[in-house]
């Protein structure tokens, strides 16, 4: 029995099309911000230079005083660092592989190194120093924008949520993203009160972040639909027909 070629201008058509526009608003959206941020970084924009310097020496007077403070914010900075996100993430793509989930291992593997390279290629384009404090609580080596920390915090908390969305029952989804938003701010607070980034720093580092995630959404839906399957959506995380791969106690709602 033959199939009918898919006409074009037909619902499946469509619905890759609109998610397509969709996604490219996405990036968009948390792409323009970044570029703004670098623009106004590069021009010393006195409204953001003010509320740099305001942070810079508000936060850091309160840190220099209070020593738990800095040794809890300093335990934050520790787990926003490239030495537990690296391990954890080859851990998670290993993992993926033997669960016979190879397209999302390699989905976690481009989003996360690829998030580090292309940091370390703006900071070395924008070359601006760190932050320099009279009474510095803590040290950080090379430059500043956009900070690694907040970066990594909002790839790695989006990467696990749509990885592992799928085996969390859909009332307790709005915990688990304000969880990891709470992670991600806090990490972006520790790195600003700490004395080694700039307020824009941070945001430039959440928007770059945010933008590369959806590229990469964007990415792995086109190599979805290449390989004849449908978009996922990221609402559900992103292999969310593989619940029971991803560890299920019993399945869960089935994605398409």
């Amino acid at each position: 029995m033959g199939f009918a070629p898919t006409a074009p201008g037909s619902a499946p058509d469509t619905r890759f099309g609109a998610r397509a526009a969709f996604a490219g608003l996405a990036i968009a959206l948390v792409g323009v911000p970044f570029g703004l941020l670098l623009l106004l970084v590069e021009d010393r924009w006195p409204p953001l230079s003010r509320v740099d310097a305001d942070a810079r020496d508000g936060l850091h007077g309160l840190a220099v005083h209070h020593d738990a403070l800095v040794t809890a914010l300093k335990v934050l900075s520790t787990i926003g660092s490239a030495g537990v996100y690296f391990p954890l993430f080859a851990a998670v793509a290993v993992w993926l592989a033997w669960r016979r989930l190879p397209r999302l291992a390699v989905f976690v593997v481009v989003t996360v190194a690829g998030s580090a390279l292309l940091n370390a290629l703006v900071k070395l384009v924008v070359h601006r120093a760190r932050p320099v404090v009279a009474d510095p609580v803590a040290h950080a080596a090379g430059k500043s924008f956009p900070s690694g920390h907040a970066q990594s915090a909002i790839v790695a908390a989006s990467v696990l949520l749509l990885v592992f969305l799928p085996v969390v029952r859909s009332r307790w989804r709005p915990l688990a993203a304000a969880v990891a938003l709470a992670m991600v701010l806090a990490i972006g607070f520790a790195r600003v009160t700490l004395g080694v980034h700039f307020v824009s720093d941070v945001l430039a580092g959440y928007a770059l972040g945010a933008a590369w995630v959806a590229a990469m959404i964007a990415a792995f839906n086109a190599w979805r639909r290449d390989a004849g399957k449908p978009a996922a959506d990221p609402m559900r995380g992103l292999e969310g027909r593989h619940a029971e791969r991803l560890g299920a106690a019993r399945p869960l709602r089935r994605d398409p």
